[in-house]
């Protein structure tokens, strides 16, 4: 979940797809009483009440603590730190259809993967994948001309439109650092 200008947020149903979200796995116990860390939690998806599915089967969260950064949770059915243990690693996921909804301007990460990333008629890439960085979330994009993949900011300078139902996103390879830049002899005015 993600919007330009930086943040994540959760208040728009995902478009499409059946695929449920990944909301974190299953981390070392918290205390004696069957909570647990999430680790590479999205933690708009683990409020109390939400019912997420690991190991084949649905449990609703009970308690919420901890901080979005390191979200400890409890789950129906969970008791104590040995269920925490058996379960340790285990996939949490939540259905689509019981997700948060996105604000306007935001979108899941699988929305974005596959998209084209352009500036103007100038195609720079396709978006491999969302990456969560210490200041914001950046696009990873596998360039068209093969070579190391490129970083995009998920802010307003670098992203200028994400059109998601075209399957494109509109960047500024100026503010990126990755314009076309004119060869040395072109600027001192020689002929190529």
């Amino acid at each position: 979940m993600t919007r330009p200008g930086g943040g994540s947020s959760a208040d728009r149903p995902p478009a499409g797809g059946s695929a449920p979200l990944a909301a974190g796995r299953v981390g070392r116990p918290h205390g004696l009483d069957g909570s647990f860390y999430v680790t590479g939690a999205r933690p708009r998806l683990l409020r109390v009440g939400a019912s997420v599915n690991l190991a084949g089967a649905s449990a609703e969260i009970v308690r919420r603590a901890g901080t979005d950064r390191r979200p400890i949770v409890r789950l129906e059915g969970i008791e104590d730190r040995a269920g925490v243990e058996a379960l340790r690693g285990t996939e949490l996921t939540v259905a689509l259809a019981d997700a948060p909804v996105l604000g306007e301007g935001e979108w899941w990460a699988h929305e974005l993967e596959g998209c084209e990333v352009c500036d103007g008629e100038r195609r720079l890439g396709t978006v491999s994948r969302l990456i969560e960085l210490p200041s914001c979330e950046a696009l990873e994009v596998q360039p068209s001309e093969g070579g190391e993949p490129v970083l995009v900011p998920m802010v307003k300078d670098a992203v200028r439109r994400v059109e998601v139902a075209a399957g494109r996103i509109d960047v500024d390879l100026d503010f990126l650092g990755l314009a076309e830049r004119p060869s040395p002899s072109r600027e001192r005015g020689e002929r190529p």
